[in-house]
């Protein structure tokens, strides 16, 4: 039995979680941490400092300033994380990448195996294609969203420009800009509305033909099964620091 806390456990990625959760035998949540209230079959508490239970792991679904205390109780409990939060500053990714040499810790920017599978045919074109491409990537989500563009964007277009040993500069959107488009960027667009829960699209553009690859998520149990299924893997692992792609052997 592999037993979970779940960070975040109040909020709509927290119930999907939980009810991904109670149809697997293997996993139990034994606690919750989140500033709300509402009734569940474990406790909740109100911080990492109040927790009185020690998982194998923890799901986090919750806020980046969460992310200082969450860090400090896993390592003294030396319990593994899975952090699924997104629009962290780059001191937070620097201090989960230092992290990761105490403990286990999962971490991507999507935590759906198709966006992940994605992220990987999004590589191997940039890989064939080259620089005779244009590359655009649009991102659309609901209109709760906070952070833009997505962090799912981000790490479509790092992926990209790892194939063209990070060269390439990133535009947001171009309003502000009366240029012609250089080469040597990647354009990354947000739009939000309604309830859409993510799509992505990457558009290789070249002379006389389009390519697009695409991800549609119709709905939040695709990111709570990600998180279950790498909860699965990386109880019993090293320290070190773990993506998607060790799951599905790409990257």
């Amino acid at each position: 039995m592999i037993n979970i806390l779940l960070s975040g456990a109040c909020g709509k990625m927290g119930n999907a979680v939980a009810r991904c959760v109670a149809e697997d035998e293997g996993l139990k949540i034994i606690a919750g941490v989140d500033r709300a209230e509402i009734l569940c079959d474990f406790p909740i508490y109100k911080s990492f400092d109040d927790v009185k239970v020690v998982p194998d792991v923890i799901i986090d679904f919750s806020h980046v300033a969460v992310l200082d205390s969450l860090l400090d109780y896993a390592i003294k409990n030396n319990v593994a994380v899975i952090l699924a939060t997104t629009g962290y500053s780059a001191e937070q990714i620097a201090k989960i990448k230092d992290t990761a040499n105490k403990i286990p810790v999962f971490f991507t920017a999507n935590m759906s195996l198709g966006v992940n599978l994605l992220c990987s045919l999004a590589k191997s074109a940039a890989k064939i294609l080259g620089s005779n491409f244009d590359v655009e990537i649009i991102e659309k989500h609901h209109n709760q969203k906070i952070d833009a563009p997505s962090g799912t964007a981000l790490m479509l277009a790092n992926a990209v420009n790892e194939d063209f040993d990070d060269k390439y500069t990133y535009e947001y959107d171009r309003h502000s800009k009366r240029q012609k488009r250089t080469k040597s960027e990647i354009g990354l667009h947000a739009i939000r509305g309604g309830t859409i829960v993510g799509e992505h699209d990457v558009i290789f553009a070249g002379h006389d033909e389009v390519i697009t690859l695409s991800h549609a998520a119709q709905s939040k149990e695709v990111f709570a099964a990600g998180a279950v299924k790498a909860a699965k893997f990386i109880v019993g692992k090293p320290n070190g620091l773990y993506d998607m792609g060790d799951i599905l052997n790409i990257g």
